[in-house]
């Protein structure tokens, strides 16, 4: 047996990855990582005593060459005697139709289609997550503001939802879920013997180990032109903030960071066990929706155990807090007082009560103004934005230009908001502007999805669009540019 296929046994039955009789499905792109992780599992299959499968989702984003990546796949498992379940997926599309960014998108899809194997073929479901992928998760989450949860990473194995919970529920607790974020405190951290999960065995392998692999053993694999994209968040973390880091303040950087997730999943797994031994004491789901929580017995608790509690009591409820939502909550002081979460709930303090209900009728209009550089939350819809200034003569070969304002645009202030009646926009590559009720009609967007969709305006024009890009005769031409990204989870 290989040396490395050796040291990912050890992994594998340290973290009770696999038990004997699993049917598992290996994830596989065509890239080295999921090209190993199936070299790798035909060498340990005899001795987990498992059966493997291929699974291979084509987001038909690279036209012919996704289609090559998957008919590489497929002669992959033909190669080995593999079964193989694929699927094609038009991820523009849905990106378009739910209005979230290709990544996310991308995501949805991919766990939508694991769910359904799960559902048919198979128990397992196996990723070639790498020991880089969890550095990386932890300094994008460390950048972005997270919980120990966040420093957690990626988990080693999560628990696909219960039959009857889907991918794209209200509250998206599936997708979340096996992103690494809990539906509920009972379900923090993914219970042994759970029917149906996820799993990692490559997160303790660098990914230039896994290359070595594939080279020793002569087996080519697919490159993926989007993973050298720095558009992506993740790109630039992979390609130019850990290399440099690594280079200037610790060449073992990585290996750090993955400890650190080490260290904070077994401190969630702690926390996880106290917090649902406390919280029946201090909260009271009520049958109709919502709930109680009884401030006077939480304000006892040292504030780590408070904030661990009323986020606790949220989880249950489908509701993912930040930092910003867990302490406007717990300084609400005045009696009637109330604070905006996501998902148009709201807490409102009643006595020494803290109840949690749906806002009453639907929300109405919001109003943020957008700092440049800077971030902001925006409770109503559930959504972080921030901006960045970039040099457009570098941005050329990184960014769409429909992306991209020209930071003259920002001289009169920008607002986040969403659109009001009558407003009409620009989209890049069409003759004229129209009416933004029309736009968001072409894209099957209806309802309060519709009536809260986010634009930002400047001087009460409207400038940039979500799903649409900046506004064509604002673009930019030259010198500063302006990029507005919402924040990925």
């Amino acid at each position: 047996m290989h040396r490395l296929a050796q040291s990912v046994l050890a992994y594998v039955r340290r973290n009770e990855l696999l038990r004997p009789g699993d049917r598992v499905g290996l994830a596989v792109s065509g890239g080295a990582d999921s090209v190993a992780l199936v070299r790798l599992m035909l060498e340990l299959r005899d001795e987990l005593g498992i059966v493997l499968s291929l699974i291979h989702l084509n987001h038909m984003l690279r036209g012919a060459a996704s289609d090559a990546d998957e008919g590489f796949v497929r002669s992959l498992a033909e190669r080995h005697g593999l079964a193989i379940e694929a699927e094609s997926r038009a991820v523009n599309s849905l990106a378009e139709e739910t209005g979230r960014g290709l990544e996310a998108a991308a995501r949805q899809a991919r766990y939508e289609f694991f769910e359904r194997a799960l559902e048919s073929s198979v128990n397992r479901v196996a990723t070639a997550h790498t020991l880089d992928d969890q550095a990386e998760t932890v300094l994008l989450k460390l950048a972005r503001g997270a919980w120990t949860r966040g420093l957690a990473g990626i988990f080693p194995e999560v628990a696909f939802p219960p039959p009857g919970e889907t991918a794209t529920g209200v509250h998206e607790r599936a997708w979340r879920a096996v992103a690494g974020l809990p539906r509920c405190p009972s379900d923090r951290f993914p219970a042994r013997g759970r029917a149906l999960s996820m799993i990692r065995p490559l997160l303790g392998t660098r990914r230039s180990e896994l290359r070595a692999y594939l080279d020793e053993l002569g087996q080519d694999w697919r490159e993926d032109a989007t993973n050298r994209d720095l558009r992506h968040t993740r790109n630039r973390i992979r390609r130019r903030v850990l290399p440099l880091l690594e280079k200037e303040i610790n060449p073992s950087l990585s290996e750090v960071l993955a400890d650190t997730a080490e260290l904070a999943r077994a401190e969630e797994e702690y926390w996880g066990g106290e917090i649902r031994r406390l919280l029946p004491a201090v909260w009271c789901p009520r049958p109709e929706g919502g709930g109680i929580l009884r401030r006077n017995l939480v304000a006892s608790y040292p504030r780590a155990v408070q904030r661990r509690l009323l986020r606790a009591a949220a989880e249950s409820l489908g509701l993912l807090l930040d930092f910003h939502h867990v302490e406007g909550a717990l300084g609400l002081n005045r009696e009637g007082e109330r604070f905006a979460l996501p998902g148009g709930w709201m807490v409102r303090l009643r006595g020494d009560e803290l109840g949690f209900s749906p806002s009453p009728g639907p929300v109405g209009d919001y109003e943020y103004r957008l700092p440049v550089p800077g971030r902001i939350a925006v409770a109503e819809i559930d959504l972080e934005v921030e901006t960045t200034l970039i040099d457009r003569t570098r941005a050329n070969q990184l960014y769409d230009a429909r992306d991209l304002m020209d930071s003259e645009a920002a001289q009169g202030g920008l607002v986040f908001r969403n659109w009001r009646r009558g407003e009409r926009f620009w989209p890049a590559h069409t003759k004229q502007p129209a009416n933004i009720k029309e736009l968001l009609q072409r894209r099957h967007i209806t309802g309060e999805r519709k009536k809260l969709w986010p634009v930002v305006s400047t001087g009460g024009e409207v400038v940039w669009m979500r799903g649409f890009g900046v506004r064509r005769d604002f673009q930019a031409r030259g010198g500063q540019a302006i990029l507005i990204q919402e924040v990925q989870s």
